[in-house]
């Protein structure tokens, strides 16, 4: 099976990794690398075939969320929200793979919320149907974005708000969140997409990649955040700056030389 994330295609994207408040028999949460916010609901959890990391973000007084990924399982995500008694105020999508955005039309049709996608990816929702059948799928429905992803946007919930940063290489369009809430490098949070894996990086042999590129993308905006930032990727475990910064095997050569 084509594999649409991380270039070495070597993390384990069937292991189920929960973040935060969500908890069954067959799922374990992992609040050791959840930023301690106390008013905020956080989730992560695996949807779709690829495993794609989904997040929920709530805030538990306004109960407003926003929704990142929405590969897959709209249903499942849909009912997470009523359970938590979550309005669902923005849909955010870091790049148009269909195992990203597969669900994010029907979501919006759900709730009401609109769609924010960097539009240098709508180039990828016009070749849904390709990227379904290198995958034997179905190819989901698809619509332009409400609002562009634009770099150096803010979106996210008001008291624990993101930044857009632009990281161009796996697509044209991918983007990272970067959620700073204060000042404490503690609680910094990165929503990675696929653009930086523990101990690798996102493939760029697909349409709109480019090897180069997503290097110069992961130097020049990602590592200049704190070592401490907690990084959630598109696929697999969590991981962080620092720890990628000194061991992801990608990037080594260039910090070397």
């Amino acid at each position: 099976m084509l594999l649409f994330g991380n270039l070495a295609q070597k993390a384990p994207i069937q292991k189920r990794r929960i973040v935060g408040r969500l908890k069954s028999s067959q799922e374990r949460t992992a609040r050791e690398s959840c930023p301690k916010i106390e008013f905020m609901i956080r989730e992560t959890w695996p949807v779709g075939p690829l495993a794609c990391n989904c997040t929920l973000l709530g805030d538990e007084e306004s109960h407003e969320a926003i929704v990142i990924d929405p590969g897959d399982e709209v249903t499942r995500i849909h009912r997470r929200l009523a359970d938590l008694g979550l309005q669902l105020k923005q849909i955010l999508v870091t790049h148009a793979h269909i195992d990203h955005v597969g669900g994010a039309l029907k979501l919006k049709r759900l709730t009401g919320a609109p769609i924010f996608l960097n539009e240098s990816d709508l180039p990828q929702l016009k070749m849904m149907p390709a990227q379904a059948a290198w995958l034997g799928l179905s190819a989901p429905e698809t619509a332009p974005p409400d609002e562009n992803l634009t770099d150096g946007l803010v979106v996210g919930l008001k008291r624990y708000p993101a930044t857009v940063i632009h990281t161009p290489g796996h697509t044209q369009g991918s983007v990272c969140l970067h959620f700073a809430p204060n000042q404490s490098a503690s609680n910094h949070l990165l929503i990675a997409g696929d653009t930086l894996f523990a101990g690798s990086i996102g493939r760029t042999d697909l349409p709109g990649g480019n090897f180069g590129q997503i290097i110069e993308s992961i130097h020049a905006r990602l590592l200049k955040l704190p070592d401490e930032t907690d990084v959630l990727p598109g696929h697999g475990p969590a991981t962080t700056i620092g720890e990628e910064r000194r061991h992801n095997p990608f990037l080594q050569t260039r910090l070397q030389s």
